[in-house]
């Protein structure tokens, strides 16, 4: 298993876990798992931007000859902009729905 699949197992843990009677060391599960996501989201915003400025430098080659193997590369590299993307997107919606989870729990233990 990757490290996206493994943390979104983690979230989705955290979701549907009960918190009755564990409120404080639930909570600090959560929220370490947020910062952990948040880290996560930088590091393929970050690897997204890499990808990026690699098509600008392959395809500014391209008149330079051996198309075929650049060609090939951009479509990697395009691909690989897509799945991370892909992982991006999920894990926003994930660690939107963990943030909304924390407020139940701190309110819970507000109360």
């Amino acid at each position: 298993m990757d490290e996206i699949t493994d943390l979104f197992e983690k979230i989705d843990g955290l979701l549907t876990e009960p918190v009755a009677g564990e409120h404080e060391p639930a909570l600090l599960r959560i929220e370490n798992t947020l910062t952990e996501g948040y880290a996560r989201a930088l590091a393929l915003e970050a690897e997204r931007w890499r990808l990026e400025r690699r098509i600008g430098e392959v395809a500014a080659m391209l008149a330079h000859g051996d198309r075929e193997r650049k060609t090939d590369e951009l479509q990697a590299l395009a691909e690989r902009i897509s799945s991370a993307d892909g992982d991006l997107s999920l894990l926003r919606g994930r660690l939107s729905t963990l943030r909304r989870r924390a407020h139940e729990v701190r309110t819970e233990l507000a109360s």
